[in-house]
């Protein structure tokens, strides 16, 4: 970190408040508490993040990110709801893009602020058994994890998965995952896995191709998607020789876009299904590469040395809670 001899910018200052004092009294989304908050609060996260650079990346930001949130949900069933539900719920629907950009952002900070320690904390065992099996050694998860986020073009977040699927290798269950922008690692918000290079494999697919002969050419041509008998109601299309109508909603599918989104969500599918060649996994430990959360104390070629600080100050023990493999998983 910078010492205080070094120039730095002029002290954070936080903003006009979106809302007048009557309308804050009626916000219902708001910054959580966290573990260590009022160590930070005084201290700033040790050798990490300064007082001035941990109230600009998590007090005034999130401030931020909760104020829009009350904006946008305002006098609307999702006044209450939580930001990880919002995330999921609005993913699929550009029409609320705005939403799940802010839903997402204020998850995935509070995410990463969840795991952070003001001292150092040691592995536990259950965990680093996981780690050596899975990346041979912490040493080399380290080395992997903090050279993805330096490499990181953009912000954005680094995360440690669970895979919780079979694989061909079962004793590789964690793996590394990197997010841009507001982005969300959770397969319910659209993450893909694409084991195509889409830049050279011929998949048939033509501009001019309707919905309805995209359907059957995946399929096959005397073929048609199968659907789910609880979603047979809302499916049109397929099957009708009617070129212009939709297709109907695949089983597998974990939703689209528009007015498709609408109706699984409404569905008792909702939440049930991960996108096409999406992976089934839980989020262990996040990592933010915006450049207001390192840019202020570690300056423009920072990031790298500040990664490394952060490794430091994880709380391993929160998580290998929320892992799993020693107990009961705990959740954000």
């Amino acid at each position: 970190m910078k010492t205080k001899n070094n120039a730095r910018p002029a002290p954070y200052t936080k903003g006009k408040c979106l809302y007048t004092p009557k309308t804050q009294r009626r916000r219902k989304h708001e910054v959580p508490l966290l573990t260590h908050g009022a160590v930070f609060e005084r201290e700033g996260v040790r050798d990490v993040l300064s007082p001035d650079g941990y109230e600009l990346a998590w007090t005034g930001y999130q401030q931020f990110l909760v104020d829009k949130l009350n904006q946008l949900t305002a006098q609307t069933r999702e006044e209450h709801t939580p930001t990880k539900d919002l995330l999921l719920r609005y993913a699929r629907d550009p029409n609320h893009a705005a939403l799940f950009n802010y839903a997402s952002a204020a998850h995935n900070n509070h995410f990463f602020f969840s795991t952070l320690s003001p001292e150092p904390v040691s592995m536990p065992p259950g965990l680093l058994t996981h780690i050596n099996s899975s990346f041979s050694s912490l040493p080399s998860l380290r080395a992997h994890f903090l050279s993805t986020g330096d490499s990181m073009f953009g912000p954005g977040y680094v995360w440690l998965i669970k895979r919780t699927q079979p694989t061909l290798n079962d004793s590789m269950k964690l793996s590394i995952l990197a997010t841009y922008n507001a982005g969300s690692p959770y397969p319910g918000a659209h993450f893909r896995q694409q084991p195509l290079d889409m830049n050279t494999a011929n998949t048939g697919v033509t501009s001019d191709m309707s919905a309805y002969e995209y359907a059957r050419m995946m399929k096959g041509e005397e073929g048609t998607y199968p659907v789910d008998e609880r979603l047979k109601p809302y499916a049109t299309g397929l099957g009708t020789g009617n070129s212009n109508a939709p297709p109907a909603v695949n089983q597998g599918t974990a939703g689209a876009f528009g007015a498709y989104s609408n109706t699984y969500q409404n569905s008792t599918l909702f939440g049930q299904k991960k996108a096409p060649g999406g992976a089934l996994l839980e989020v262990l430990l996040g990592v933010s590469t915006w450049e207001h959360v390192w840019l202020r104390d570690w300056g423009i070629a920072g990031k790298r040395k500040f990664l490394e600080a952060w490794w430091e100050k994880i709380d391993w023990e929160v998580v290998f809670e929320r892992s799993g493999f020693g107990k009961a998983r705990r959740p954000l």
